[in-house]
């Protein structure tokens, strides 16, 4: 965006962990900011964001809500490791369809897409890969396969009239995590955390205020006609060893050190049967472990960040590791 220049842009799931610091660097540059929920947030709406109700594939709900919209951040999506194929594809594929159609009918010039390094899931390890790996296989998920479907639709939907970009932030944290280090923690607190494999792996992880400063960056990149159909690896640009990271961060909230320890292959096994008897005996919330989730806690998987630096100028050095850390064990 120009500077100095005020525009109005929607954030669907601009109420969640990710889409709020996003919210909160649109605010500090100006205009009108909007969000697309299913629920009310008051709080932001104090704050002077229009906050607009409804589910992604209503789509009058949502044309009307991006109406005069110059451009629109789209992280609304459901996450997780397990749940019907038919959930994730309604809200993953079909929300982001439902996005595109609104996005066209309603004039917007530009779209951030938020997606997910799982899109190039294949079972393996990857070691400074970058964005010219292939789309996955073998899914073993239905977040990952749905979340590749909608990438692919959206990137492909670039043009000069509606220019796209989609950005992979991987293992976002920080303060306000509803997700990834709350379950570390109160799994490690019950006892019920084992280290799986040898903890050689090591992956990239991104700070929440890393992840929503590129967004904002993306914006900027295809207002000035770059990045435009284009996919970007995000990250903190420093892989951590994954396991001594995480008993970092247990030792720093006052955890005691983890003693068990799980072979990768046993918890590629345990995986395969927890969700055999999930689905067999149609057990509610998901199995204590899976066969993606073995993967992703067993192997290596950190990305390039190049051509996120060089196209949208990307600099993680600006909310360092170690700063969040400290900011994030603080708030607890």
């Amino acid at each position: 965006m120009t500077s100095g220049r005020k525009e109005a842009v929607l954030v669907t799931g601009g109420g969640g962990f990710l889409g709020r610091y996003i919210v909160d660097d649109l605010l500090r540059r100006g205009g009108d900011v909007r969000i697309f929920q299913r629920s009310d947030h008051p709080d932001l709406a104090e704050r002077g964001v229009s906050v607009h109700r409804g589910e992604l594939n209503d789509r009058s709900r949502l044309t009307a809500a991006m109406k005069g919209c110059h451009a629109v951040i789209h992280t609304a999506a459901k996450a997780g490791v397990w749940g019907p194929r038919a959930s994730f594809f309604e809200a993953n594929v079909e929300g982001t369809r439902s996005v595109l159609t609104a996005a066209r009918a309603s004039g917007v010039r530009r779209i951030v897409h938020t997606s997910t390094p799982s899109v190039v899931f294949s079972g393996e390890a990857f070691e400074g890969a970058d964005e010219s790996l292939p789309y996955g296989r073998n899914w073993l998920c239905h977040y990952a396969e749905t979340k590749a479907l909608a990438e692919k639709e959206i990137l492909a939907a670039h043009s000069d009239q509606l220019r796209i970009c989609a950005l992979r932030p991987h293992l976002i944290w920080g303060v306000g995590d509803p997700h990834i280090l709350p379950r570390v923690l109160a799994r490690a607190r019950a006892g019920r955390l084992a280290q799986v494999g040898d903890g050689s792996n090591r992956v990239d992880i991104t700070h929440v205020r890393n992840a929503a400063a590129a967004h904002i960056l993306a914006l900027d990149a295809l207002d000035a006609g770059r990045a435009g159909g284009k996919a970007y690896f995000i990250s903190q640009g420093e892989p951590v060893y994954l396991w001594p990271w995480i008993g970092d961060v247990l030792a720093r909230a006052g955890i005691p050190p983890l003693r068990r320890r799980v072979a990768a292959r046993t918890a590629y096994r345990l995986g395969a049967v927890a969700e055999m008897i999930w689905r067999v005996l149609r057990l509610s919330g998901e199995p204590p472990m899976t066969r993606f989730v073995s993967v992703e806690l067993a192997k290596s998987h950190w990305f390039s960040i190049e051509a996120a630096r060089r196209d949208l100028g990307y600099r993680p050095e600006l909310h360092p590791t170690e700063e969040g850390l400290k900011e994030y064990i603080a708030a607890l």
